[in-house]
């Protein structure tokens, strides 16, 4: 009778070697490129109704900032216009002006003041709206050493602007 040998069946190891090193070069290369985004969250209110105590509205001071296409114009409820601001030779709307003009009136108005109305057109670019806001709400000053951002208009109200009737009429 024959018998028959049995070959012993070898066990295969398996060998990770490559694949870990593959896992100790990409975990710190995608770590390194992770892009975090940070996002900020603006707290903007509606404009008070004409219908909310009229009386007290025609006695206060309310600001308004109106984005047009060609300037920026600084109006208030009193005195009507008090600053028209043209777009610079590049196309871009004058923000250093608009900001120095904000810190200006800022001193000349009540301490406690501090909401302030924007008016865009419906033109007007998502960023120019956010470049504007950034202005009126508040500017870097240096306090004991140190820059620090100063408020001047943090409560902003969005409303649309008036439309602009042409110089020759409207037919």
């Amino acid at each position: 009778m024959r018998r028959k040998h049995r070959r012993p069946e070898a066990v295969a190891d398996l060998d990770i070697t490559a694949f870990m090193n593959l896992m100790i070069v990409l975990v710190p290369v995608l770590l390194i490129n992770l892009v975090f985004s940070q996002t900020s969250v603006l707290n903007l209110n509606f404009p008070e109704s004409a219908a909310n105590s009229a009386q007290d509205n025609k006695d206060q001071l309310q600001l308004q900032v109106m984005i047009l296409e060609e300037q920026l114009v600084i109006a208030d409820n009193k005195g009507g216009v008090i600053m028209q601001i043209p777009k610079q030779a590049g196309g871009e709307h004058d923000y250093k002006t608009l900001a120095l003009a904000m810190q200006d009136i800022k001193a000349r108005v009540p301490p406690d003041k501090k909401d302030i109305t924007l008016l865009p057109q419906e033109s007007t670019s998502y960023q120019t709206l956010v470049s504007v806001m950034d202005k009126v709400r508040s500017y870097k000053t240096v306090v004991a050493g140190s820059v620090v951002n100063a408020e001047l208009f943090p409560d902003i109200s969005i409303a649309d602007a008036p439309e602009i009737i042409p110089a020759g009429g409207a037919q």
